[in-house]
């Protein structure tokens, strides 16, 4: 066992802390990784704010880069020095969805047996709950061995890192769920990073017009950057109508775009979606929604008529060991500027104001860097 540093929601609502754990050497099936590298991400505030659940004290962060620095008995997919990023989708590779060749699927998913607890205080060998089973920020952190896809090693932490959670997830919800391609339009509504993500990954995948969408102007200026051909600003034009001038005006006939993916997780924007999709078109919730939303209030016979596919994306239907080396190769041949998701790189004692800059809507990512 060692002692490391790291960040540490105790109760909900209460400002992080960054404190000393104890990480246990690696059991059967698990590996200790020194991290390099962790976004934060909405998700993590969500755990602070008590969101997830109340399994308190958490240890937060989840899109982190890093070595592998030891394995447990029985690991052979990686060994120390690896460079890999962090998922949390360890396949189990023996559920329905595996056997049936479908792993991004998993129902069976699964992390590190053992715990890592506090190492200090009055509440010292509390067991700590990892945020997705992870448990990021820190200096190092215990995993299963499944949650480490090595990578390339030339590649900058602080931006594959971002595979690991909201990148790929908007990136995915494009290529894998929505299934974007040449031929096909695209209309993203909400350009946070997973909205820019799936931008970045209608564009990459050659879908054309890509529109973005969102009420805030300062991001619809940089969504262009990320692949947008079109912008919206919703909050002054009613975005369904626009969207289906804009993709009449490139396919003549067409009553919206072919794939709509909402990333902002509302019942208002989603059902904008919805009617923004053109006749047997897509629409892809990759927005996290709170538990008290509901699906909205449509007329069956708009569902019926419409014809196509109401989906949701869950990790952007991803398969870390498929997904984020090729990835991550797109990112060191210059054609996915995964850097442009970065928007500074902090220390471990800057994720409060981290935190804050991201509920403004002033950063995509900040980074922590630990080397």
């Amino acid at each position: 066992m060692q002692q490391v540093k790291a960040v540490v929601a105790r109760a909900k609502g209460a400002p992080v802390e960054v404190t000393t754990i104890n990480v246990p050497d690696p059991g059967p099936g698990e590996a200790v990784v020194q991290v390099q590298a962790c976004g934060v991400c909405h998700t993590d505030l969500h755990y602070r704010e008590g969101g997830i659940n109340d399994e308190f004290p958490f240890l937060l962060g989840h899109e982190a880069a890093g070595i592998v620095e030891s394995v447990g008995e029985g690991v052979t997919t990686v060994a120390p020095g690896d460079f890999v990023v962090l998922n949390w989708r360890a396949v189990c590779g023996d559920c329905r969805a595996c056997n049936r060749g479908e792993p991004q699927y998993c129902f069976n998913t699964h992390n590190a047996t053992q715990k890592m607890t506090l190492a200090e205080g009055d509440d010292a060998g509390t067991e700590l709950s990892p945020a997705l089973g992870i448990g990021a920020f820190a200096e190092k952190t215990l995993v299963a061995a499944g949650q480490c896809t090595k990578v390339d090693p030339e590649a900058r932490p602080a931006a594959v890192g971002l595979l690991g959670c909201g990148v790929m997830a908007g990136l995915g919800a494009a290529i894998n769920t929505g299934e974007t391609t040449r031929g096909k339009s695209a209309a993203v509504i909400g350009c946070g990073g997973v909205g820019m993500a799936a931008i970045a990954g209608a564009a990459l995948s050659g879908a054309s017009p890509v529109i973005a969408v969102d009420i805030d102007a300062k991001k619809l200026e940089k969504a262009p950057g990320f692949g947008a051909t079109h912008t919206i600003d919703s909050s002054k034009v009613d975005p369904v109508e626009e969207i289906k001038r804009i993709c009449a005006e490139v396919y003549p006939g067409a009553e919206g775009a072919d794939v709509v993916i909402e990333a902002v997780g509302r019942p208002e924007t989603w059902k904008q979606a919805f009617y923004a999709r053109d006749l047997a078109g897509t629409v892809v919730l990759v927005g996290v929604p709170t538990p008290d939303m509901k699906v909205p209030d449509l007329p069956l016979i708009d569902v019926f008529g419409r014809g196509g596919s109401l989906k949701s994306s869950w990790y952007g239907d991803c398969l870390p060991s498929r997904d984020f080396p090729m990835l991550t190769d797109l990112y060191t041949s210059g054609r996915l500027d995964l850097d442009a998701f970065v928007s500074e790189e902090i220390g471990i004692d800057d994720i409060e104001a981290a935190f804050e800059k991201m509920h403004q809507g002033e950063v995509l990512r900040s980074v922590v860097m630990f080397t």
